[in-house]
């Protein structure tokens, strides 16, 4: 019979292997590498840091927040507001549908796979306390390792189009998380006013939301 702690493993190893396959690249220390593969391995690494004792309901949903992401480009969607909202929709169910064939493929149960099929379709994301951990993971992984990027390739934003989106990301992040993303993650000290301001911002317009 098969373990619980195999079970965990082969599920990880399921989904290294499905995003291992995608055909975009990052270069992380020197190296081409599947840019998905490189999200869910930094995302893993944050949740350990974060959250060291996170459920594994938690710590499969962290690992495949973006499995075969890349099966489901923006592009294919109208490149306007209902569009936008089309594609994440679809795409949060393509991946609990992909992350769920995986999971009962490594012996998980229904009960299981149901669970975190509900965490990665964003479901309850305002009252469910692991649906806000995982949004905390996220929320700092893109501000550490993706948000000097995103800076450096929108340099048609202006400032209050950035202070706009850090806000966003700063009200879907509890406050424990905001006060992680100032202390427990390195940003660029150009890049530390700006989000403490707007994380702050973000913090004092959430006053009637459920937090950590």
């Amino acid at each position: 019979m098969t373990s619980e702690r195999d079970r965990f493993d082969r599920a990880i190893v399921a989904f290294d292997a499905a995003n291992a396959r995608d055909p975009n690249r990052e270069r992380v220390g020197g190296v081409e590498r599947p840019r998905e593969l490189v999200y869910a391995e930094r995302m893993s690494a944050m949740q350990q840091r974060y959250a060291p004792d996170a459920s594994e309901i938690v710590r499969l949903a962290v690992r495949a927040q973006h499995i075969e992401r890349w099966k489901r480009p923006r592009s294919d969607f109208p490149m306007d507001r209902i569009g936008y909202l089309t594609w994440r929709k679809r795409l949060y169910r393509f991946h609990a549908e992909v992350a769920g064939g995986l999971l009962r493929d490594a012996g998980y149960d229904d009960a299981t796979i149901g669970r975190v099929g509900a965490l990665l379709r964003k479901e309850n994301i305002k009252s469910d306390p692991e649906m806000q951990l995982l949004e905390d993971v996220v929320g700092l992984v893109f501000l550490e390792s993706y948000l000097a990027g995103f800076v450096a390739t929108h340099d048609g934003y202006d400032v209050a189009k950035f202070n706009d989106i850090l806000a966003k990301t700063g009200r879907k992040m509890s406050a424990r998380g905001r006060a992680a993303a100032l202390s427990l993650i390195d940003l660029p000290d150009a890049l530390v006013p700006v989000v403490r301001a707007a994380l702050e911002s973000a913090g004092a317009g959430n006053g009637n939301r459920s937090e950590d």
